[in-house]
């Protein structure tokens, strides 16, 4: 080795070099640090995440026997309080924060985030929509995720194992970073255009931190999903995992293997379905022969087969007997017409002409009879009111009156009933009982007590 290399350290070496720096630093024996959980998914044993902070990042372990003394439970985007010390993990040379203890202390920003948006969902009734059930037996599925990586690799090999008919369309879109979002909304966009060329739509990544799945819980996302007309199967993250894009989907799988299975059936298992229901119908149709076979042999054994003609005998029965009742209630029936047809005629012989005219002779002669009575009490009434009226007449006469010396005063035909209407020497025409005279007025005289024109002047 020449003296130039000596002056160089392995990486080994510079590794171990460090990380006995980091284990005889006293500063970093027990570190008390602040940050939000990410990349959290809970193991049978020790367990593996990362302390965050805006950008930066610190992966931590936690051994069994500290992780079991947590009083409470540990989840994704929580803000905490750790205290641990710092090493350096020796095969990745990457340095790590082992924690001996945890507290809460409120949750980091991106889970804020997302409960805020969940409520917010939840308030305006998106979370509780009624889901979408996929096609049982789709043409073809779109499937939105990463073009390259494991899982668009595990999706087709699940479809095409379980359900080869189907065609896979693969919208590629970035699933990871601020652009992921809009890409995935754009994926939508151009499958709803495209919505009559599928059955089903699969939304898939694979596992990673809160950050690296929050493209999922952006709201834009979750509107595309509902604007979606297709049943949306979504499979984001571990089964741990629950993004704002699991909550809208129609269908959550907890892996991408899992959304394809929920996509499709197996095609074998339909093949095996459809064997057993025709061996089924088959056994149903030869026992329900068998069965009709069974009653046609019954069938033949009754007797109405064997003697066809006991069948109508007993309405032959009933033929006779109602044409018995025919025959009897015709004979009535004439016998009745004949007597009301003698009786007719007996009463048409009463009212013929000759009867009819003495009968009407004889109701004449009644009447003659009572107008004759009815005309002498008449007239004997009528006689008897003339002369009582006529001896009325007589007392209310004038001419009594003028025959007990009284006289008729009038002029120009009118009566003259006071003195206002006479005037002096004024001509008037007397009346008496048995003939007129005229008169002039010589004098005029009123009674007492009533106004006049006191006159008296001589002709």
């Amino acid at each position: 080795m020449t003296d130039t290399q000596k002056d160089y350290l392995s990486v080994k070496a510079l590794t171990r070099y460090l990380k006995r720096k980091f284990d005889v630093d006293p500063y970093l024996q027990k570190v008390y640090v602040v940050g939000e959980v990410s990349n959290f998914r809970l193991r049978t044993g020790h367990q593996y995440f990362s302390l965050k902070e805006d950008n930066v990042k610190i992966n931590v372990t936690m051994f069994k026997q500290a992780f079991s003394k947590l009083p409470f439970k540990l989840e994704e985007g929580m803000k905490v309080l750790a205290v641990g010390r710092v090493s350096i993990y020796e095969p990745s040379g990457s340095y790590q924060l082992t924690l001996e203890s945890l507290q809460p202390d409120g949750v980091g920003s991106l889970y804020l985030a997302l409960e805020q948006l969940k409520a917010k969902l939840k308030q305006a009734g998106l979370l509780d929509l009624p889901k979408k059930q996929p096609r049982r037996f789709p043409r073809r599925i779109a499937v939105i995720t990463s073009p390259s990586g494991a899982v668009i690799r595990d999706i087709v090999t699940t479809l095409k194992r379980r359900y080869p008919i189907a065609q896979v369309v693969v919208f590629p879109t970035r699933v990871q970073g601020k652009e992921a979002s809009g890409e995935i909304v754009a994926a939508f966009e151009r499958l709803k255009a495209k919505q009559a060329a599928f059955d089903t739509v699969i939304l898939a990544r694979g596992g990673g931190a809160i950050e690296d799945l929050w493209p999922f819980n952006e709201e834009i996302v979750a509107q595309a999903i509902l604007a979606c007309p297709l049943p949306v199967i979504t499979a984001i993250g571990h089964e741990t995992d629950t993004t704002i894009a699991d909550l809208v989907g129609d269908l959550r799988a907890p892996t991408p293997t899992a959304a394809a299975e929920m996509a499709a059936e197996e095609l074998s298992q339909v093949y095996l379905k459809l064997e057993e229901s025709r061996t089924r119908l088959a056994q149903a149709m030869l026992s329900r022969i068998q069965h009709k076979q069974t009653q046609l042999r019954r069938y033949q054994e009754v007797y109405i087969f064997r003697e066809p003609e006991r069948l109508y005998q007993a309405y032959m029965q009933q033929v006779d007997l109602i044409k018995e009742r025919l025959l009897r209630a015709q004979s009535s029936y004439l016998q009745g017409q004949t007597q009301g047809l003698a009786l007719l005629s007996t009463r048409l012989k009463a009212q013929g002409p000759s009867g009819r005219l003495h009968l009407e002779g004889e109701r004449l002669a009644r009447l003659r009879h009572q107008l004759q009575r009815a005309m002498a009490q008449t007239s004997q009434h009528y006689q008897g009111e003339l002369g009582r009226y006529s001896q009325l007449l007589e007392a209310y006469s004038p001419l009594k009156i003028l025959a007990r010396g009284y006289a008729i005063i009038e002029d120009k035909q009118e009566a003259v009933k006071s003195v206002q209407q006479l005037q002096v020497g004024q001509v008037i025409n007397l009346t008496l009982q048995d003939g007129q005279a005229t008169a002039q007025v010589q004098t005029i005289s009123a009674q007492k007590g009533k106004k006049h024109g006191n006159k008296k002047e001589k002709a």
